[in-house]
């Protein structure tokens, strides 16, 4: 298939790219391949090399491109124009009546029609296009803002790179399903087993760890594969279709695959039918799932009924049963939070779960001991479903280990009366059935899970202050209290490493320095010094208030302003609050009056840690309210994540990606083609310098 003489370049590199996006096409959306894969590589190669002998053919969308790009080091954030909300789950024929009964009532449709389709055991991603151009690939994340994965998802064949059809839309958002095929899983650990590297644990880490690797070319030579089921973001002037399962087969025109198992149901019989006929094909599939989903069809509907928390109320997943196997209970330990809060648990002999090995599973509280009785030697069933942690759920008492008498051989399980890591006395408080450890900071192991939780990145942002380091820090008396980290030197953490190592300290001295006196020690110190830049939303949060969660924070910032009237406030004050109520004011408000905690809080403030502070204020009235402000390149003076807070504590909206809406793009080091197309686009521009100086005039 070489060139011929008479044929230009830059028309055999179009031929060859129109005919090998056909013939993608046709392989992994049509399931209807018609070039061996023989020509298909010869045509590829061929590309190749001419894109290699004529650089200036160089073009994004290629099919030479999916092979992968350099690695990036770390993953931007991608916030999600429209959030990516979660499903309710149904786990029974009667729920699924239930949410039926529920929207016919409030459609006034008997019958109402649902689009039904499986549901996908793999990582939910989202694609942005531009005038048919794939630009932006994002997983889920926290449903408001996700990882930008665009490099390693261009690697997967089955995602377009460019839309099918003369006229593209302006922006389109197509939501969907990036998984692994059994057989490729297969193939791929039979390839890993034989090189002796280590193989995958089951289809769906695989696709999620494929796709979270920083290099793209990883990414590339793993069997990953991608269905659409969704749309987010569409410009004004597309004229969508009416249904939901029109809309599906719309985008197969584009040239996204749609599952074939798509379909319609009407009412709940319908539904339940299409469940039983799923889960009859469930183990003859190519790729896992783990249950069917269920859409109301009509967008108008869909629009009347909305949506609730993170969920819409016009769709549910209808879950099949839990897997669950049989193991033996090897002993029953607790183990103590952040909170206090005891939790049991029981170590087993490792069993597979769904296709995980677990050797440990919880028992909840001391009620559900209580309830099944669990003791050692018992056999017991566990129970796995999706992501869940594994559960004990049913204790096999035929298999009971028992004397010649035909007692048990051991006694009934009772939750500890002392904390098994300070000491203190756990307590039963009225009406929660979590028991707790009444120890708080001078128990270890709250201790160790403060600190961790303080560091985290939505937190304090302390970068490689991880859990060993946390526990080597407690286990050997440099921290004691949260405030500690800030006291902490080189010479400390070199100290640690010793102890914690006690080989370490057989090693000469002037060996020993430049073994343990190393650049991990020094960053961790700038990396804890850079922390005591922060917000105020950021420090409540990282003190870890129960039931106070980052967006609760974020609100009890904004509301009042700076500390001193938070550490004041009542809990009628605080129940002011949006999204604070009874339950969580009482927390709050318990918190600041322990004499410790506001010490402690004190003492972070005499270790240099700050934050601005004004008066109380709404991010709606800022100065940069209603304004998207897009951050790209490195800073040097602040994190992104400090950055965006600060923006936003502003009232600006802080995208992920440059379009003819965004304002404001801050530019630092090493910017990209974010900046380039600012630039094209006039939008205006500032350097870190102009933002520092910004953000300090409205302090």
């Amino acid at each position: 298939m070489a060139m011929s003489p008479a044929v230009h370049p830059a028309e055999r590199a179009a031929q060859l790219r129109s005919r090998l996006h056909e013939a993608s096409h046709r392989y992994h959306v049509l399931d209807d391949p018609e070039i061996p894969d023989v020509e298909y590589d010869a045509m590829l190669r061929e590309l190749d090399a001419l894109e290699a002998e004529h650089p200036e053919l160089a073009d994004p969308d290629s099919p030479t491109r999916r092979v992968g790009a350099p690695p990036s080091g770390r993953f931007e954030p991608a916030e999600h124009a429209i959030p990516m909300l979660s499903l309710g789950n149904a786990f029974s024929a009667a729920e699924v009546e239930e949410f039926v009964a529920r929207i016919a009532k409030e459609t006034g449709e008997a019958d109402p029609v649902f689009s039904v389709e499986p549901k996908f055991d793999g990582l939910a991603i989202s694609l942005r296009y531009e005038h048919g151009r794939f630009v932006l690939g994002a997983t889920r994340g926290d449903g408001a803002a996700g990882e930008n994965v665009t490099a390693n998802l261009r690697t997967i064949r089955s995602i377009p790179l460019q839309l099918r059809g003369t006229q593209p839309p302006a922006v389109l958002e197509v939501r969907g399903e990036v998984y692994m095929p059994r057989k490729g899983f297969e193939e791929y650990n039979a390839r890993a087993l034989a090189n002796g590297d280590k193989p995958l644990a089951n289809p769906r880490n695989g696709a999620a760890g494929s796709l979270r690797q920083l290099d793209p070319n990883v990414t590339a030579r793993r069997p990953l594969a991608f269905y659409a089921y969704a749309l987010g973001e569409v410009s004004a002037e597309v004229a969508l279709p009416l249904t939901h399962s029109q809309t599906l087969a719309w985008l197969r025109g584009l040239g996204f695959p749609v599952s074939l198992l798509v379909d319609t149901a009407r009412g709940s019989c319908g539904l339940l039918a299409y469940f039983t006929r799923i889960g009859e094909q469930r183990d003859t599939l190519p790729y896992d799932i783990d249950g069917v989903v269920y859409k109301l069809d009509r967008y108008d509907q869909q629009r009347t009924l909305g949506h609730v928390s993170r969920a819409p109320r016009w769709a549910i997943a209808h879950k099949f049963p839990a897997q669950e196997v049989a193991t033996t209970v090897e002993a029953i330990e607790v183990n103590v939070g952040r909170t206090g809060a005891v939790t049991p648990w029981v170590r087993m002999t490792p069993v597979q779960v769904g296709g995980v090995t677990v050797s440990r599973a919880t028992l909840h509280n001391a009620d559900q001991i209580a309830r099944l009785d669990v003791r050692v030697g018992d056999s017991v069933i566990i129970r796995r479903a999706g992501d869940v942690i594994p559960e004990v759920v049913q204790v096999i008492d035929s298999r009971r280990p028992r004397g010649a008498d035909g007692q048990p051989l051991h006694p009934s399980y009772r939750l500890p009366e002392r904390c098994p890591d300070c000491a203190s006395a756990i307590e039963h408080i009225d009406g929660e059935v979590v028991a707790r450890c009444t120890g708080g900071l001078v128990c270890p192991a709250q201790r160790k899970q403060a600190l961790i939780h303080f560091a985290s990145r939505r937190a304090m942002d302390i970068e490689g202050l991880g859990e060993r380091i946390v526990d080597a820090l407690v286990d050997h008396g440099f921290v004691h209290g949260i405030a500690d980290l800030y006291r902490l030197s080189v010479d400390d953490f070199v100290a640690m490493k010793q102890r914690a190592d006690p080989a370490v300290g057989e090693l000469p001295e002037s060996e020993m320095a430049g073994k343990i006196a190393t650049k991990w020690a020094e960053n961790l110190v700038t990396a804890i010094a850079a922390s005591r830049d922060t917000t105020l939303g950021r420090l409540l949060f990282a003190l870890g208030i129960r039931d106070v969660g980052e967006a609760t924070a974020k609100a009890l910032a904004r509301h009042f302003g700076a500390l001193t009237p938070l550490l004041d406030a009542d809990e009628a004050t605080l129940q002011q609050v949006p999204d604070v109520g009874p339950v969580v004011a009482a927390r709050i408000a318990h918190f600041f009056a322990e004499p410790h905690n506001r010490e402690a809080i004190a003492a972070l403030h005499a270790a240099g840690v700050h934050w601005p502070e004004g008066a109380p204020a709404s991010a709606d009235a800022g100065p940069l309210t209603g304004k998207t402000v897009v951050l790209t390149g490195g800073l040097a003076s602040l994190t992104r994540d400090a950055a965006k807070d600060r923006l936003e504590a502003l009232g600006a909206k802080v995208g992920s990606s440059v379009s003819k809406k965004t304002a404001l793009v801050i530019a630092g080091t090493d910017a990209g083609s974010k900046l380039a197309k600012a630039g094209a686009l006039g939008i205006e521009i500032w350097d870190e310098a102009r933002l520092l100086a910004y953000l300090a005039q409205h302090a």
